[in-house]
């Protein structure tokens, strides 16, 4: 998924903004979503935070407080130092994060948990457990014309395919996957969980 992310990280926001190939799809009330994303993570109590997969920051701007940024990805650090400035940010493994016990009042993940297959998804909530007593989840919410989980081909703008695999949310059935938490965002396009 590296090679992916290097290759879609110049393009990546595009999906955000409605921009590119993104701009011709029917996505009713999305530009507000966003912009509601965006004041609900804003109004988060400050705190130490890591953005785990931060991508390129098009989110972890909005975190308020201490934030430290990891992403497996240079080519997408690089977007995220330009967007989230007042952030560090660090390349490494989500799924092995580099640092110690408790280093953390927050762990942040926006759009990264739904590509998480089983014993991946167990690895992360364990190292997300050891790192902070928080944990803030946005992903992709659950809607009719989804699946719950699927195989998706993602082309790039350069022609490339990719097999992307993706899973969408209700934001109750987030919260027991988590351990319990409450809804932060309950959206037609969006969900976000604190635990």
């Amino acid at each position: 998924m590296k090679a992916y992310y290097d290759r879609r990280a110049p393009e990546y926001d595009e999906w955000y903004r409605g921009a590119g190939r993104f701009s011709e799809r029917e996505r009713p009330g999305w530009a507000q979503e966003v912009e509601t994303l965006g004041v609900a993570l804003a109004a988060l109590p400050p705190a130490r935070t890591l953005d785990v997969a931060c991508g390129t920051g098009f989110l972890t701007r909005n975190l308020p407080g201490e934030v430290v940024g990891l992403d497996q990805s240079e080519a997408m650090l690089e977007e995220a130092r330009r967007q989230a400035p007042n952030a560090t940010f660090v390349q490494g493994d989500a799924l092995s994060l580099p640092f110690e016990d408790g280093a953390f009042e927050r762990i942040f993940a926006a759009h990264f948990y739904g590509h998480l297959e089983g014993d991946d998804r167990k690895r992360f909530l364990a190292e997300a457990r050891r790192l902070a007593p928080e944990l803030v989840v946005v992903d992709s919410a659950l809607r009719e014309d989804v699946a719950a989980e699927e195989q998706q081909e993602r082309v790039l703008n350069d022609g490339s395919r990719w097999e992307v695999y993706k899973r969408y949310f209700e934001p109750d059935a987030l919260a027991a996957e988590l351990g319990s938490g409450e809804t932060v965002l309950a959206g037609r396009w969006f969900v976000a969980v604190r635990s």
